[in-house]
């Protein structure tokens, strides 16, 4: 693996010193430059959480990945270049679902001179930098974002009122990999789970999100939120490859599956 060939992918240049500036001008970069997707889930290809399978997805066949792919791509490329990063544990919807979402994210406590930050590339629409791991609000973008302390050992993140999901907690002590991998495999293959259930990708603009959640597109800035339903497999396609970055055709054999989703969720809401 060459950290070289990662930085070439999402555009930054050496010399990088292992500080707050660059944490961000990475951060920011491979936001823009790789899109959080499941679509491996979605086609029944295997995820896992080994960096070397990770490297050749994202950066040898360009793809984009999940949380942890992005993280663990992105983990790895600040340890090359000198940055101290522990792999922690993050849960997403933990205030909603207990200790059972715990290691169901994957995120990146970096120490610098500057103090500790959190880095996080793997949450779809969260914010576009690295922030600090202390309580208070702060602003991404223009998104109105908080972060609390939860106990002695978890915080929470809570995320801007039109994003996908509204909050994770984390804990910034060094991650039990046994749990990320169990999180991951059942993540991938269980039938109530989200990833298997429905497609999701969200590609990070100068403005704002972009995000695919099954047929319905969505562009969301700090200002306005626009949505608009697809209406075929080759609108799929053209979306993918044109608008969120992922040149992957088969994708186009999810597209049954899609209006199937879809359709079963316009009727719940009917129903409710």
């Amino acid at each position: 693996m060459d950290v070289d060939r990662y930085l070439e992918r999402i555009s930054v240049a050496r010399p990088i010193a292992p500080n707050l500036e660059s944490l961000r001008a990475i951060h920011r970069a491979h936001l823009l430059s790789i899109p959080y997707e499941n679509l491996d889930v979605q086609l029944g290809r295997p995820v896992t959480i080994d960096v070397p399978a990770i490297y050749d997805k994202i950066v040898a066949n360009r793809r984009g990945g999940w949380c942890y792919e992005m993280n663990g791509i992105l983990g790895w490329a600040l340890k090359e270049l000198g940055f101290r990063v522990t792999r922690a544990t993050g849960a997403v919807m933990r205030e909603f679902g207990g200790d059972a979402t715990i290691a169901n994210h994957l995120v990146l406590k970096v120490e610098l001179d500057e103090g500790v930050y959190l880095a996080d590339v793997g949450f779809g629409d969260g914010p576009i930098e690295p922030f600090a791991a202390k309580a208070g609000d702060f602003n991404s973008r223009g998104f109105a974002l908080n972060i609390s302390k939860v106990d002695t050992d978890w915080w929470r993140f809570r995320n801007h009122p039109t994003g996908a999901a509204p909050s994770f907690d984390f804990n910034l002590a060094p991650a039990d990999e046994s749990r990320f991998a169990s999180q991951c495999h059942r993540l991938q293959s269980a039938s109530d789970s989200i990833f298997v259930q429905n497609v999701f990708c969200f590609r990070h603009t100068e403005s704002g999100v972009i995000n695919l959640r099954g047929r319905m597109l969505r562009t969301v800035t700090p200002d306005a939120v626009s949505e608009r339903l697809l209406e075929s497999a080759g609108e799929l396609g053209d979306v993918l490859e044109g608008v969120l970055g992922l040149h992957i055709p088969e994708a186009q054999t999810l597209w049954p599956k899609m209006c199937a989703r879809h359709d079963e969720l316009f009727r719940g809401r009917e129903t409710a």
